[in-house]
């Protein structure tokens, strides 16, 4: 998962907003001054596949990662085993199993059933902290209040697979672990026998490195450094065997291995495609034997991130399948605060099931119940700009978006979710120094020894656990009634009827134009179908405070007007910024709808897209881009309704360059039949120029927005934040 980052712009899940506009990665190095808009980078994406998969090639061990670089370090050879060398013998544990209702319950939350939701339906955790916390002195109790074995706990609200994290060697040179829950393989045997002995079964998530392993990072483990290819790829299929059958003969219920974490953008210090193919190959080759040699039917699982963006799974599938990579699973992460709405998973689900045959799953999700933090160390989600709308930050939010995921998933015949570290919980108070546990036992997201190893991030941002306010227990390790999600997914349940928040009003008003507040608000319940509109008063001082010809933001009060309302929920406010309002729909391609945007272009191939490059965006990530080895002619243009009768403004940016005299380059609007243009020129990477075309007038309510290009073959550039303001009557 993404630790330690934020997407500064939140998405909503389906029903409630629109997702991201984003785009393929381009996969090629860019050259010079150009960075990651290069003109030659468009064709490696056309072609659907590449062999370098990130834009950087080294690792943080100073080592070229490519799978070509030569050594001459001698290592031990390898001797890959096959089934009949692998000895399987597992312990045989006693097993206690707890049913899921067979009717809706009573519950502290209220649960919209799914219909035909199976019992199969892999409602699962990732639980790898645990024997951290626990011997950081944290303890777990029951839904009755009473102290117990956290895996128990998890059986009895229908949890019926934990994922478990593995790392080849989380420790230094003088044994101190890096932290993160420490997670070695014998870690990994003792929580997998406690998941295994309450009727759990457990995915084995291998990350291929001594530490985390997610799209900023990939490293080698250190006893990996200075291999070759065939030599790690030898050395990961004889770490997989011994971990695994060490595993099995422990008498874990392992049903799915992960070979690799999180690996769009390489594995354990690889980035050549060709290379992480290969270690891939040996992971799951190494899976299917001991698997065989257990007479079990073991999953393959390949893990990947930021399904969001456009082309990045078709991509990725291409070159799994040009490469004849064997697995069974593919697994997303999906955060909402980060990766959109659910729209994007099942569009994707539905791309590899058909296209490849695979089976999918969420490998990672979660969602907070509270924005405070409970450990004095921060958290990677907690204020207003992490909140996903419709989906509070509480018990019964946290509840309804497990709920919502879980839904589309099964829609989708996504094989189920994993709730990402719902089990990780503070380690002490808020208010205390608890360093010295996380420095001891791992309880933290790194430990201070983390940095020998990864210096970039862990070295930087060692201490506590950023993830407490996600977590599906309480700060003293108290189950939240959102835990019981799992168990209650098929028939629902029930509560007595409660509000469960009354929103802030954001609004929006133009420079120069009368404020006007809503006459109702809305109420939100725990049982989302009993929301409704109730009348309010706004302060009257407070609104003859804010001046409309100031650029501004105000706040305003407002009594919500009814008497079977508790006091608490009374008030509202109302969160008011005043500015020129951009009526430009989606104007900087953020959003993965961009249906409101027509492109058009002559010729066969089309030579633009939406590209995810931070570099090349005027803001965000995304912008639109073009380059084409042929001389282009394209235009990219939007409707623009509802607008009331004034005089409008049209602006936008762009970069590139690489363009002939001849080319011709325009922002315009029609308004009223009547086209308002403004030329401009583009004259070098990162130089942006915006063009504005100004005293638009208009008498109607529709204004088509625009750019157009025609340009030689071999230019290339963005587009990014197209404006349109009414600045005057």
């Amino acid at each position: 998962m993404k630790r330690n980052s934020k997407n500064d712009s939140v998405r909503n899940l389906r029903k409630v907003g629109s997702g991201l506009a984003v785009v393929a990665l381009s996969v090629s190095l860019c050259a010079g001054a150009l960075s990651g808009c290069a003109k030659n980078g468009n064709a490696q994406n056309n072609a659907g596949t590449s062999d370098n998969l990130q834009i950087e090639d080294s690792s943080v061990d100073g080592q070229n990662t490519g799978a070509e670089q030569e050594t001459t370090t001698q290592f031990p050879v390898i001797e890959r085993k096959t089934a009949d060398q692998i000895n399987i013998n597992p312990e045989v544990l006693e097993v206690t199993k707890f049913e899921l209702p067979s009717a809706s319950e009573e519950s502290g939350i209220f649960v919209q059933p799914i219909e035909n939701i199976s019992d199969d339906f892999i409602r699962g955790m990732d639980a790898s902290a645990v024997l951290a916390v626990e011997n950081s002195g944290a303890k777990y109790y029951g839904f009755d209040g009473e102290e117990q074995d956290v895996f128990k706990t998890l059986a009895e609200a229908g949890v019926n697979y934990i994922r478990l994290r593995v790392w080849n060697d989380p420790y230094d040179e003088n044994g101190n672990g890096y932290g993160g829950g420490n997670n070695d393989v014998a870690t990994a045997i003792e929580l997998g026998k406690r998941a295994t002995k309450y009727g759990m079964k457990v995915c084995i998530d291998f990350h291929y490195s001594d530490f985390w392993a997610d799209p900023t990072k990939q490293y080698v483990p250190k006893a990996w450094k200075g291999m070759n290819i065939e030599q790690k790829s030898d050395a990961l299929y004889d770490f997989t065997v011994t971990s695994l059958t060490e595993i099995l003969n422990a008498g874990v219920d392992v049903g799915m291995v992960q070979v690799g974490n999180e690996i769009n953008k390489g594995m354990s210090g690889e980035t050549f495609m060709s290379s992480v193919t290969e270690l891939l190959k040996a992971g799951s080759s190494a899976v299917r034997e001991v698997s065989k040699a257990a007479g079990k039917d073991i999953q393959v699982a390949l893990h990947y991130t930021d399904i969001d963006k456009e082309g990045e799974v078709e991509k990725i599938t291409a070159d799994l399948e040009k490469y004849g990579v064997d697995y069974d699973i593919f697994a997303m992460s999906y955060y909402s605060f980060w990766h959109g709405s659910v729209d994007k998973i099942q569009e994707m689900a539905e791309y590899i099931q058909e296209q490849y045959g695979k089976k999918v799953v969420i490998a990672e999700t979660s969602y907070c119940y509270t924005s405070e933090d409970g450990d004095g160390s921060g958290n990677s989600v907690s204020g207003d700009g992490d909140i996903v709308d419709g989906y509070d930050a509480s018990v019964q939010g946290q509840a309804d978006m497990i709920r919502d995921i879980c839904a589309a998933a099964n829609e989708a015949d996504i094989m189920g979710v994993f709730y990402w570290e719902g089990t990780w919980i503070p380690v002490g108070p808020a208010d205390a120094d608890n360093s010295e546990l996380w420095e001891k036992y791992g309880s933290g997201w790194a430990s201070s020894y983390a940095g020998s190893y990864d210096p970039k991030d862990a070295g930087k941002y060692y201490g506590g656990c950023s993830w407490d306010n996600q977590a599906m227990f309480d700060f003293t390790g108290h189950p939240l009634d959102s835990l019981k999600v799992f168990r209650e997914l098929k028939y629902g349940a029930t509560a007595p009827l409660a509000v469960e928040s009354v929103p802030d009003v954001e609004v929006s008003c133009n420079l120069g134009d009368t404020l006007t507040l809503p006459e109702t608000v809305v109420v939100v319940y725990n049982d989302k179908t009993a929301n409704r509109e109730v009348p309010v008063v706004w302060n009257e001082e407070q609104i003859a405070a804010v001046d409309t010809n100031v650029g501004g933001k105000y706040q305003v009060e407002g009594t919500l007007q009814d008497d079977e309302l508790a006091d608490e929920y009374k008030t509202v406010t109302a969160n008011i910024e005043v500015e020129f309002v951009n009526y430009v729909v989606n104007p900087s391609f953020e959003d993965t709808d961009t249906s409101m945007w027509k492109v058009t272009y002559n010729g066969k191939e089309n030579p633009t897209d939406y590209q995810v490059n931070a570099k090349d965006a005027k803001t965000g990530e995304t912008a639109f881009h073009f380059w084409s080895a042929s001389e282009m002619d394209f235009s990219i243009e939007q409707e623009v309704t509802g607008l009331e009768p004034g005089t409008y403004q049209l602006s936008a940016f762009s970069q590139g360059g690489d363009m002939l005299s001849s080319s011709v380059l325009e922002l315009y609007a029609v308004a009223d039949g009547q086209e308002y243009t403004q030329s401009f020129e583009l004259t070098g990477y990162a130089d942006w120029k915006e063009p504005t075309v100004t005293d638009i007038t208009l008498t109607g309510d529709t204004i088509v927005v625009g750019v157009r290009m025609k340009c030689n073959g071999g230019s290339w550039g963005t587009v990014d934040d197209v404006t349109l303001n009414r600045i005057g009557d």
